[in-house]
């Protein structure tokens, strides 16, 4: 299986007079969180809520900034997220891909709506 990227929207609900972002997302399932690049954090005027240490593949901590709210719009999908400032593109984590019900199909090399439910984003709260 490749690269899977998706095309996605990011926009800072507390400036709603800010233009979102229409930005390249590398999908990874991996990853738990959205990650995007500082310059991506200045553009929509992210607050910083918090540090985070995060371990990255390589097996090394960083010190990150953890921003936020962001809006994130997936086709007709959407959330409310934060994300870590660190890396030099827009890194789609498990945790925003699962609250919108997205999927990543191998076989499309794509992100996906849910087949299975294409028009209203569905969750387990058992």
């Amino acid at each position: 299986m490749g690269l899977i990227y998706a095309e996605i929207s990011l926009a800072n609900p507390r400036q709603p007079e800010l233009k979102p972002m229409q930005v390249r997302a590398l999908a990874d399932s991996g990853a738990l969180h959205l990650c995007i690049p500082k310059h991506i954090a200045i553009q929509l005027e992210l607050d910083e809520l918090y540090s985070r240490e995060v371990t990255t593949a390589d097996g090394s901590k960083h010190l990150c900034p953890y921003v936020g709210p962001i809006q994130l719009k997936f086709e007709n999908r959407g959330c409310f997220t934060g994300a870590l400032v660190l890396g030099n593109e827009v890194l789609l984590g498990a945790v925003p891909m699962e609250d919108m019900d997205v999927l990543l199909s191998p076989a499309k090399q794509a992100v996906i709506v849910n087949p299975e439910s294409p028009n209203i984003a569905a969750s387990i709260v058992k």
